[in-house]
């Protein structure tokens, strides 16, 4: 046990509330807060940004990403430029 999580899901339940960053198949890459996420690990992100390269591209906002396009979800970078 590494940090208090056992299982996958522990992660995901320990970064509610903080920013992620989400990978998604098609190289398109999401920053923000995770609000909620399911068992198909469909997820919920407020303060969306799309990022390009570690850049802003576009704010989105509130925003519900389908979990069978996410490739991975990892605690944001603080060096990603906003």
């Amino acid at each position: 046990m590494v940090n208090g999580i056992e299982r996958p899901l522990d992660l995901l339940n320990a970064s509610k509330g903080k920013e992620v960053m989400i990978q998604l198949k098609g190289e398109k890459q999401f920053v923000g807060t995770l609000m909620a996420f399911d068992i198909h690990i469909n997820v919920v992100l407020d303060n969306a940004k799309e990022m390009e390269n570690g850049t802003l591209k576009k704010n989105i906002g509130l925003t519900f990403l389908r979990g069978d396009t996410i490739i991975f979800i990892s605690p944001a970078s603080t060096s990603l430029k906003r």
